[in-house]
């Protein structure tokens, strides 16, 4: 059995002191949202929590896709490198930018000069995105969707190029014995995200799982677990939102948590399986995720 496991919008802080000329932007109004109310939200004993938990059940790789930072300081980086380090070296954890790791229009080459290490193809060179990383029986492919908006606007794009490469991969992939997972911040499906923060061009992104198919689609964004379904030429393809793992407090859907996907090799291909992991007031807990389209 291989296992992924799969976090997402830890949301690092607090943030660094920013100088003023910082705050020239749109981080203004995110710092002014994190002292207001982010800061209350994500608690980083709780991350603590997790993270141990993770280390503990070992999982054969881990996936992270997106928003570590919050307004995009260069300052902040030093929170999210110290994060990468305790869940495990690049080539055992894939990581993928989220709009916060790509607030302003220097944020997200700050982010790739930082962690490339993280975001690299098995050649061992960033070169941009879509990445492939072959483990064990899965590809992990890495898409970025975090792009600058305007103040209020928290919507990802991955454009024509990413797109076109990526249904490319998908297709060569597909003659493999390999589970294709594919790895994006934003919901990557129509109606994924509320009005101002879904993916600009999933329509694009459907057309492509649809004519070249994937096994399972992974993301993060809106803090919250959900599964979704999109149509590939073989069946439906289960898309999967995690919590934030950052989460402190609210409802239970808005618990802190991170995912486990068990891949199993069968006669008839490879078995996919998945467990939800969960810190509410009373710890962890665990229970089945149920992937099946109803």
């Amino acid at each position: 059995m291989f296992t992924l496991a799969h976090l997402s919008d830890p949301h690092l802080g607090p943030i660094p002191a920013p100088l003023w000329r910082d705050l020239l932007s749109k981080r203004l109004t995110g710092y002014l949202n994190w002292r207001r109310k982010r800061q209350f939200i994500h608690n980083m004993d709780v991350l603590d929590a997790l993270l141990a938990d993770l280390a503990a059940r070992r999982p054969a790789h881990i996936s992270c896709t997106g928003d570590l930072l919050n307004i995009g300081l260069a300052s902040e980086c030093d929170m999210a490198r110290n994060f990468l380090a305790r869940l495990g070296a690049p080539e055992d954890v894939s990581l993928v930018p989220g709009n916060h790791d790509a607030y302003v229009a220097d944020s997200l080459r700050t982010f790739i000069d930082h962690f490339s290490p993280y975001m690299t193809s098995d050649t061992g060179r960033f070169e941009g995105f879509p990445f492939i990383r072959l483990r064990g029986p899965i590809a992990l492919i890495g898409l970025s969707s975090g792009v600058p908006t305007l103040p209020f606007s928290a919507r990802g794009t991955l454009g024509r190029e990413q797109r076109q490469r990526l249904e490319q991969i998908l297709r060569f992939l597909g003659t493999q014995q390999l589970a294709r997972v594919i790895m994006i911040h934003h919901p990557p499906h129509e109606g994924g995200a509320g009005f101002g923060r879904g993916l600009t061009d999933a329509i694009g992104f459907e057309s492509a799982l649809e004519r070249e198919g994937a096994e399972l689609v992974i993301h993060g964004h809106n803090h919250v677990t959900s599964v979704a379904h999109l149509q590939g030429p073989k069946g439906k393809i289960p898309v999967v939102g995690v919590p934030s793992a950052s989460a402190a407090g609210g409802t239970p859907s808005h618990q802190a948590g991170y995912h486990l996907f068990d891949f199993d090799m069968t006669e008839q291909g490879i078995g996919l399986s998945a467990r939800q992991i969960s810190f509410g007031a009373n710890g962890a807990s665990e229970t089945p995720l149920d992937l099946a389209c109803r």
